[in-house]
């Protein structure tokens, strides 16, 4: 089992930034991402990352200002995001993948733990 807990959500003004980071217990290797959550929508991958740091996908939205990272020992996983606008306002879900699964790094139907999730909310 793997816990995630994330950290580093907040308010800020559109143009600021906010850099979440997560923490696991474990790190299996595969993929790890992040993931917004909308009222009654299913989740959206915003940024992920997987072989151990050398393959990042970004969601079209998020391209340009968001970078996702791991640490040296990859257990912490970090999105700073910068030049932040009213629509990244979200729940944000860190997630990580303990198995070969066949959907893409930015489907949620990859990954088998999740964190609680860290609020971001941005004003105009």
């Amino acid at each position: 089992q793997v816990q995630l807990e994330e950290s580093g959500g907040g308010s800020v003004q559109a143009g600021g930034s906010l850099r979440l980071s997560c923490k696991a217990s474990a790190y299996s290797g595969l993929c790890m991402g992040w993931f917004t959550q909308h009222p009654g929508k299913e989740r959206e991958g915003v940024a992920a990352i997987c072989a151990g740091g050398l393959d990042a996908y970004y969601a079209d939205s998020v391209k340009g200002r968001f970078t996702i990272s791991q640490d040296n020992r990859k257990t912490t996983l970090i999105l700073q995001m910068n030049n932040l606008v009213p629509e990244d306002t979200a729940m944000y879900y860190c997630a990580a993948q303990i198995r070969p699964a066949s959907a893409g790094a930015l489907f949620p139907q990859k990954y088998h733990y999740w964190g609680q999730g860290t609020r971001v909310t941005v004003s105009s």
